[in-house]
């Protein structure tokens, strides 16, 4: 069984698949591990390290893999160095990329996207969406203080007294989470909401204060899965007004709605932006999605009379060593379950709720049931 770490192809990802540590585990899975070169320094591993934990650094790593791991999806240049039949495992984005998902099943490999994981407790340790928002969130909080042109902590100085940020989070994923216990760890006052009842024990929990129009239907906001509902036009409508007198009195915003295959929603119109003082900072987590700012720009900071938005992608890459050693912890935990232990062979059981809800494309063919073909 050979397992391929592929080196990322997009100049703007840092992150990879696999760190010295996974190597380790994969080798003693059985498992014969190649890498390209090159593909860890952007996280700070150098080749020899993958060498010394036992892995082979060579240019035709993806030559002949049963397995090649990845943090992007593959694009058509990369399928084409694959074997027909081997497993191919990254974060896959699937959603409206139809035409990526034919290329892949074209190639005849089996895809897996690690952010299909089902939020169940054998697959916790797999959860990529956790793993990498949680990053996302801690570093969210570290571009703002950087824009931001006041300190954090309220300071009581022989000059005067610098009074605390104040820190606005919407959406209380793992992301937010992460953001409302970081900015309350640099000392800022922060408030977070959320449609979900569920967290606002969570949000007090980390000493922030929960702020949502408590009616019925936000009783009601929650999917089995544990994801956000969209709300009804008139539940939106009450919370948009309360949160727009919110964002008015707020130092800095973090967003970090998103609803999976959907276009990220919209939570803060151009006259809240206008609304915030000038110096004030937002920060979008779903630029990727469409973003949930007006006036967002993807890479970019954007100025609107003096309030910063800022629309860096892939947050958690920057955070690249960290991030990589998660998500290269995810990715062994999910193939541990691929291989027999007694054989030390590749065993896939198709059967598996982890290989179902993972699962792309198989035997040339789109396999998931939410992304098959439209039918003419």
């Amino acid at each position: 069984m050979k397992i391929a770490i592929a080196k990322e192809i997009d100049a703007a990802e840092p992150r990879v698949a696999a760190v010295p540590d996974s190597v380790k585990k994969f080798k003693a899975l059985g498992a014969e591990v190649a890498i390209e070169p090159g593909a860890g320094i952007k996280s700070g591993v150098l080749d020899a390290d993958y060498q010394a934990a036992g892995a082979t650094v060579t240019a035709d790593a993806v030559k002949d893999a049963d397995i090649v791991i990845k943090v992007k999806r593959p694009e058509a240049s990369e399928l084409a160095n694959y074997k027909r039949g081997a497993l191919v495992i990254a974060i896959m984005d699937p959603y409206g990329n139809d035409a990526a998902l034919k290329s892949m099943a074209d190639a005849g490999v089996s895809a897996f996207a690690m952010e299909l994981m089902p939020r169940i407790t054998r697959a916790q340790v797999m959860d990529v969406l956790s793993s990498q928002a949680n990053l996302a969130g801690y570093r969210a909080v570290i571009e703002a203080a950087e824009a931001f042109g006041r300190a954090f902590p309220m300071m009581m100085t022989a000059a005067g007294t610098v009074p605390a940020a104040k820190v606005f989070i919407m959406g209380v994923g793992v992301a937010g989470l992460q953001a409302i216990a970081t900015a309350r760890r640099l000392g800022a006052v922060v408030t977070a909401t959320d449609v979900r009842p569920a967290v606002k024990e969570q949000v007090e929990s980390l000493g922030a204060k929960f702020v949502a129009v408590e009616d019925d239907e936000f009783k009601q906001a929650e999917t089995a899965g544990g994801y956000a509902k969209e709300m009804s036009k008139e539940y939106q409508a009450k919370q948009a007004a309360l949160t727009a007198e919110h964002i008015k009195k707020q130092d800095i915003v973090i967003t970090t709605a998103l609803i999976p295959g959907r276009p990220a929603p919209r939570l803060i119109s151009a006259e809240m932006v206008r609304s915030m003082k000038p110096g004030s900072v937002l920060i979008d987590l779903a630029v990727e999605r469409g973003g949930n700012v007006e006036g967002v720009k993807v890479g970019e900071v954007a100025d609107i009379g003096g309030v910063k938005i800022v629309g860096f992608p892939n947050l958690a890459g920057r955070v690249p060593a960290s991030a990589s050693g998660l998500y290269a912890r995810n990715l062994f935990s999910f193939i541990e379950t691929l291989v027999d232990k007694s054989t030390k062979a590749l065993a896939v059981n198709w059967d598996d709720d982890l290989v179902k809800a993972t699962a792309l494309t198989k035997d040339g063919a789109v396999i998931h049931p939410n992304f098959q073909p439209k039918s003419a």
